[in-house]
């Protein structure tokens, strides 16, 4: 099979359609499927389509052989927003359904999410009360915003993510992850859990064991050399890397959200597009798992 977008878009279809088919319709059927709805916003986020009017444009004229029907810019924005819950349950489809979903390996980390760039734009946003100021260490600059919290296994396969006020503490954002997320945690034994820094404490590691969770970190200047620690190097890159897929070939900081819903859903969009990637490369024996480059054209 030859990896394309085409033929991930249609292996994506048929899996939403064959397991995540919801009731029948007692009215009038949509004529665009919630099935082909996430297909279209996959679609527009491995393009590298940051305004959905420009994608809609671009869809209508290169891939209405795969979409008939495309709504327009007002009902395309209705119907995402709407279908956050939806997406969620396809990128837990996608990571369940895959063999990452049995590596008890997992890597955590946290990146800007940038939502506003102006003092007016801080006081008049729908995010007010939400997001904060947070500073972004790889820009040297502060930002106002949330912090995407991402576990996910070394391959990139989301396990648990969440949009978090940059100002909650790291560890905090993640024990609650964990809590809300129990289920899948108890499904695992044995996690070891990479993470850095920031989410050091003798109480939080403590809680991590009570989940059976066992941390590898690397060491503060104020406590000896931990165990593991040489191999952390390397493997903390894998997170970076992740990250990047995120912000480089998914334009996270570009998502263009201003309400609760609208930044929501188009991290959303972005998380799911790589786990769709991720999920088809593996399906279809790719050399590299992660690699967007075959659907960005």
């Amino acid at each position: 099979m030859t990896n394309n977008l085409e033929t991930l878009l249609t292996a994506l279809y048929v899996k939403i359609d064959d397991e995540l088919a919801g009731p029948r319709w007692t009215g009038r059927p949509p004529v665009l499927t919630d099935s082909e709805l996430v297909c279209v916003a996959v679609a527009q986020a491995l393009l590298g389509f940051t305004s959905e009017a420009h994608w809609l444009r671009y869809a209508r004229k290169h891939l209405s052989g795969l979409f008939p029907y495309l709504p327009q810019q007002s009902g395309y924005n209705k119907r995402l927003r709407a279908a956050l819950g939806l997406v969620k349950r396809v990128i837990w489809m996608l990571a369940t359904s895959s063999d990452f979903w049995l590596d008890d390996c997992w890597i955590v980390d946290s990146t800007p999410v940038p939502c506003g760039m102006s003092r007016p734009t801080v006081k008049r946003s729908d995010l007010a009360g939400w997001a904060g100021y947070g500073y972004c260490a790889s820009h040297s600059r502060f930002y106002w915003g949330l912090k995407l919290y991402l576990v996910c296994t070394p391959s990139g396969m989301p396990i648990l993510w969440a949009l978090a006020d940059p100002k909650i503490g790291e560890r905090e954002v993640l024990a609650a992850m964990l809590e809300v997320d129990a289920g899948v945690v108890a499904g695992h034994d044995g996690i070891l859990l990479i993470c850095d820094k920031g989410f050091a404490g003798k109480d939080f590691e403590t809680l991590l064991g009570e989940y059976g969770i066992t941390m590898l970190r690397p060491s503060r200047k104020d406590e000896k050399a931990r165990y593991g620690e040489p191999m952390l190097k390397k493997v903390r890159q894998l997170i970076e890397s992740v990250n990047d897929t995120l912000k480089g070939q998914l334009d996270l900081e570009d998502h263009g959200g201003r309400s609760f819903r609208g930044v929501a859903i188009r991290v959303a969009q972005r998380v799911l597009a790589m786990a769709a990637a991720i999920w088809h490369n593996h399906m279809t024996n790719a050399p590299t798992i992660r690699s967007l480059i075959a659907y960005d054209h």
